[in-house]
């Protein structure tokens, strides 16, 4: 592909990437170069071409490359990382005795883990790599003697996977490939010190591998510690809902309106296909499990006070078709792999907005534009619905005007819908929202008069919207009166009495700066001038006759034209 056809399918495919000499995508497995035992397994599996995220980071990775992958949920990360591990362990000389692990997977939560490892057991089954999986509810010395006897690839959480590495079960003296999945939820979950642990333990010219649904600050500042030159793959926004998933939000007056409308919904949600439901609560999760096994439903729940051999027989009946529904905590809510997924109900919110993109993600996989997501949110819910109502939004979904409404009850999200609207407060006390509730607004711009006027307004306009002119000789006059009684320098660090060169700020001016920092140690400031014409001499009054100048200059240049960068906040009537 050209240069321009490489920017046409990467903006098709909503691929963003960042970084020096990124390789090209590949629009097919057979573009890689994978052994045929490899891509038999990739046909087994029933991959027909890769995803966006694997067009982008299987050259990335199979080049050798550190890479940070962001990505919605159920996007087949997975498979872009396991491909190239496989081919990086063949690459490598055979393990000799106590040697291993080759490649290294650190996931949040033990359902993720075993996930993976069941993934990494069918690409590499064919070539005769072995595969181990560490995680917690499982018998520590199992564990123990599996790797013992060898693998090259291990798959773990950082909790059991330090354990193991405490009682020497293995070693990393051979580990070049390491791989950090949902490495937001990691962080979640209090893994950061685990995680920097076993990071420090593998040997430096490792290969490391990021991926991530979501991008926050402790992890882009792990990624900037333990990456060497990556290249950033970024498919759609970081953070949002898959726009696969059809996303339904039923706004209901209380707690009690919920099982009513389940059990209405949910014979026509099992003749689509399998239903997982998530509850906050553990004692929720049970109750449900209780009232639904009474009407008929083959159901199950998942929690965290069930032992892990109780989780992983529940969810292979799950699978296989034993049960229909299943109901579970947030235990659940990331790594559950189940394509018979068809809807996914959300019986009580998610705590935060990352959650509730897990949550949904466990339906619509790598693809599967049959996926709908159900949420059930009440009155008292206002600021998750304002919340939910930008997720929708991002997501191309549509928007209720019961959810609208019940966010427009949250402040925080009244008050920035209206900001961006332009919508006006009351005069002379809303920063850039229209005089009197009218106006467009201008950002930044305020000059203590509720000025939300058009700018482009004609001079004949209502005495109740001040024109361009009048809203400047008024700023001009009020910060005039000001500056004759209280000057500051404009350096608020300033120690001295001297004036700095920089250009004069006023109490209550602020260049450029934060609305309230800068004023408040302007106001407490020791003014540098006397506040009255006594005891002042030629060349006090001299110098302040100069900053005068320099003021009404400034003032004159607002006639012309404001400036949007710039913005200037006066106080004065």
């Amino acid at each position: 592909m050209s240069e321009q056809e490489v920017a046409e399918y990467r903006k098709m495919l909503a691929i963003r990437v960042s970084g020096f000499d990124v390789p090209k995508p590949v629009k097919m497995f057979e573009d890689c170069g994978f052994s045929s035992q490899l891509m038999g397994a990739i046909a087994k599996q029933g991959y027909e071409k890769p995803t966006p995220i694997q067009c982008q980071a299987l050259p990335i990775v199979l080049s050798g490359r550190d890479i940070i992958g962001i990505a919605k949920t159920g996007s087949g990360k997975t498979a872009a990382f396991i491909l190239p591990m496989v081919v990086h362990i063949l690459d490598q000389p055979e393990l000799e005795k106590d040697e291993g692990p080759i490649g290294v997977v650190c996931a949040p939560t033990r359902e993720l883990a075993h996930q993976i490892y069941l993934e990494a057991k069918k690409f590499s089954k064919s070539h005769g790599i072995r595969v181990s999986a560490v995680y917690g509810g499982m018998s520590k010395l199992e564990q123990f003697k599996e790797l013992k006897a060898g693998c090259e690839i291990v798959v773990a959480t950082p909790g059991r996977l330090i354990d193991l590495l405490k009682m020497k079960a293995l070693t990393m003296t051979r580990a070049t490939y390491l791989v950090l999945d949902e490495a937001d939820r990691m962080f979640d979950l209090g893994f950061e010190p685990q995680v920097r642990s076993i990071v420090g333990q593998i040997r430096p010219d490792r290969q490391t591998l990021l991926f991530s649904a979501t991008m926050p600050h402790k992890v882009e500042k792990l990624a900037r510690e333990i990456l060497t030159d990556p290249l950033r793959v970024t498919v759609g926004g970081v953070g949002m809902a898959n726009e696969d998933i059809t996303q339904v939000v039923q706004v209901l007056p209380s707690d009690t309106g919920k099982m009513p409308w389940l059990l209405e919904k949910l014979p026509g949600l099992i003749d689509d296909g399998d239903v997982l439901i998530f509850a906050s609560k553990k004692a929720t999760v049970d109750e449900l499990e209780s009232l639904l096994s009474q009407k008929g439903f083959k159901i199950s729940a998942i929690h965290g006070d069930k032992d892990q051999a109780s989780r992983m027989e529940i969810l292979q009946k799950f699978k296989s078709g034993t049960y229909h529904v299943l109901i579970a905590t947030d235990v659940a809510a990331r790594g559950l792999d189940i394509k018979s997924i068809k809807s996914v109900v959300n019986f009580d919110t998610a705590r935060d907005m990352d959650m509730h993109v897990h949550r949904i993600g466990r339906t619509g996989r790598a693809g599967d534009k049959d996926g709908t997501a159900y949420t059930l949110i009440t009155q008292k819910e206002a600021r998750f619905a304002g919340e939910l109502v930008n997720s929708l939004v991002a997501a191309g979904q549509n928007v209720s005007t019961e959810l609208m409404d019940l966010a427009m009850k949250d402040g925080k999200f009244r008050s920035k819908r209206d900001a961006r609207k332009g919508a006006g407060g009351k005069k002379g006390k809303e920063r850039g929202k229209g005089g009197g509730g009218r106006g467009r607004g201008v950002r930044g711009v305020d000059f203590g008069l509720g000025i939300g006027f058009n700018p482009e307004s004609s001079q004949t306009a209502s005495p109740s919207i001040p024109t361009r002119s009048s809203a400047v000789n008024a700023l001009r006059t009020g910060m005039m009166a000001q500056f004759k009684s209280n000057f500051v320098a404009a350096s608020s660090d300033s120690q001295g009495n001297t004036f700095s060169n920089k250009r004069p700020a006023l109490t209550g001016f602020v260049s450029g700066g934060s609305i309230g920092g800068d004023i408040n140690r302007a106001q407490t400031a020791t003014s540098s001038v006397p506040t009255s014409g006594v005891g002042t001499t030629n060349a006090e009054r001299s110098q302040r006759s100069l900053e005068s100048q320099r003021l009404g200059a400034r003032f004159d240049a607002l006639s012309v034209g404001i400036s949007r960068s710039t913005p200037f906040y006066a106080f004065s009537k």
